[in-house]
């Protein structure tokens, strides 16, 4: 009798063990700067490189996708051949359609949507607006996602920060932080985006400084398999390999493990995919 009561012991063990693992949700997520579509680029403009980049998407098998530099018929192109993705996000200089787009696209065979928004990076957060000191609108876009298949919730949020003001990235920072802490509910959280900053600057540390409402982790860093170059833009090669900087990043909190990191440098027929490398990381939760 013993070793029958041992035995099933051992059996809903494993049993529950297997559970455990099956609920467990693996997710594909990625950061694209997609550059706007900018005639002048000449042979890298986006009707040249825009099946490429669909492709790439397509094999890494994404499931969340947040992306930068959209403008309006660019996010029709790439909805209109990636059928399985949902897409949430407004052009930052109307709040509809006009400007670039920081949306977040997610596959929605795998994932239901709970609540979504965005706001733009300023004082008037409601309202297309330039923040501070702040060259353009900036916008950020957000998701609550719930897993179908494990029920599993997380949070998302996109951005891109500007390229010029300087204490605009300051107190964009300032003010991701305490909306990722009011919308978020409680979910796992990722940040990610073109943050127009290196890893050593104050924006990415002060990202990545904990606090009691938010702690922020870099992705590259808990990796245990890591791919790729250290750098992310390179202004379609024109940029010396010395001094082409990491500005993209996937931001992380506590109980995701990231098991891999990527930046997809990668081109086709000497034809690059944008202007910046996608950052790829494969995640559980």
């Amino acid at each position: 009798m013993k070793k029958i009561i041992l035995a099933l012991g051992i059996f809903f063990t494993i049993a529950n063990s297997i559970a455990q693992n099956k609920a467990q949700s693996n997710l594909n997520i990625m950061t694209f700067n997609i550059r706007y579509d900018n005639p002048g680029d000449g042979t890298n403009s986006w009707p040249n490189r825009k099946e490429n980049a669909l492709k790439m998407i397509r094999f890494n098998e994404v499931d969340i996708l947040g992306m930068q530099e959209v403008l309006a018929h660019q996010l029709k192109d790439i909805t209109a051949n990636l059928t399985e993705y949902a897409t949430v996000g407004v052009g930052r200089e109307d709040g509809k359609e006009k400007g670039e787009f920081s949306p977040i696209l997610y596959n929605k065979n795998k994932f239901t949507l709970i609540k979504s928004g965005y706001f733009w990076l300023s004082q008037t957060t409601e309202k297309p607006s330039k923040g501070w000191d702040a060259a353009c609108e900036r916008i950020a876009t957000w998701v609550q996602l719930k897993d179908k298949a494990t029920g599993k919730k997380i949070f998302v949020l996109n951005t891109h920060f500007d390229h010029i003001g300087e204490v605009a990235r300051r107190e964009s920072v300032n003010l991701i932080r305490i909306k990722i802490a009011q919308l978020s509910e409680g979910m796992p959280q990722i940040m990610m985006g073109d943050l127009n900053a290196t890893p050593d600057s104050s924006v990415i540390q002060s990202l990545l400084t904990a606090d009691k409402s938010l702690s922020l982790l870099d992705s590259k860093k808990l990796a245990s398999i890591v791919y790729g170059p250290n750098w992310s833009y390179h202004d379609f090669g024109k940029v010396s390999f010395k001094d082409r900087p990491l500005i993209d990043y996937i931001l992380v909190t506590k109980g995701i493990t990231v098991r891999k990191y990527g930046v997809l440098a990668e081109t086709l027929n000497d034809l690059f995919l944008s202007d910046h490398a996608p950052v790829f990381i494969n995640v559980t939760f």
